[in-house]
């Protein structure tokens, strides 16, 4: 039987979702908890992974077990085992072929900018000290939505089989003491929000312009881009799936 973990977590102490040879992941350590309370080993799979140091607000993940289980006395007890940066917000039964990360449909992420050194923010989000104008921001990021190949924006030496992405949202918000940048697609490459919102930066900046940006999505270089932003600004908020998985 399948079923899918819903959690989030903050991502400091983590390198990343994904289990590393020699570093912590949170990968790992919600496999240790889950194996150890079902007694045997067992293996999670996530919705995508997360670098080091990224936030989710919302990821899912999933694993098999031979019989039924108890999903509310199994939370409490993860929710117990785990630390307090990892929380798991709910368990699903899934039809048997449901996949955490190939029947996703839609992600969404956020980056935060602070422009105000803030001591409470300095692990939540990017502080930037120069001036920004947002409007021009939003022209570019309006104008990535007229794009879908993202191979500029991509970290280099990948081996995805496409740069393809469906973007249906890339918008700055002002949201209390911060700047938002919210972003919503169907799939994502490896770095690319983070190297998105520098290259936007760089528009808010006056570094470079609409124009710019254009050519460099037209390029598809990733060196004619802006530099990737810190990671510990970047949050996955949502992951969608299609109703008919889920039982």
């Amino acid at each position: 039987m399948r079923y899918f973990l819903e959690l989030s977590y903050q991502g400091k102490n983590y390198h990343g979702w994904q289990i590393q040879p020699n570093a912590i992941s949170v990968q790992e350590v919600i496999e240790e908890a889950i194996s150890t309370l079902l007694r045997e080993k067992t293996p999670i799979v996530g919705a995508g992974r997360t670098d080091t140091g990224v936030h989710a607000k919302q990821m899912f993940a999933h694993f098999d077990v031979e019989t039924t289980i108890k999903t509310q006395s199994l939370i409490y007890k993860l929710n117990s085992l785990l630390p307090t940066d990892i929380a798991i917000k709910n368990i699903f039964l899934t039809t048997d072929d449901a996949h955490a990360r190939f029947d996703a449909v839609k992600r969404s992420y956020e980056y935060w900018v602070v422009q105000e050194k803030n001591p409470f923010m300095q692990d939540y989000a990017h502080y930037v000290r120069a001036e920004l104008e947002l409007d021009k921001m939003n022209g570019a990021a309006e104008a990535l939505l007229q794009y879908s190949d993202f191979q500029c924006f991509s970290k280099s030496n990948t081996d995805v089989k496409t740069y393809i992405c469906k973007l249906e949202k890339a918008i700055w918000v002002q949201e209390e003491n911060r700047l938002a940048f919210h972003i919503s697609a169907d799939r994502f490459l490896r770095n690319m929000v983070r190297a998105i919102v520098g290259t936007l930066l760089d528009v808010g900046m006056g570094k470079s312009s609409l124009e710019d940006v254009k050519n460099i999505l037209e390029s598809k270089n990733r060196s004619n881009a802006g530099a990737s932003v810190p990671a510990h600004g970047l949050y996955l908020t949502e992951v969608l799936y299609p109703e008919t998985i889920f039982k």
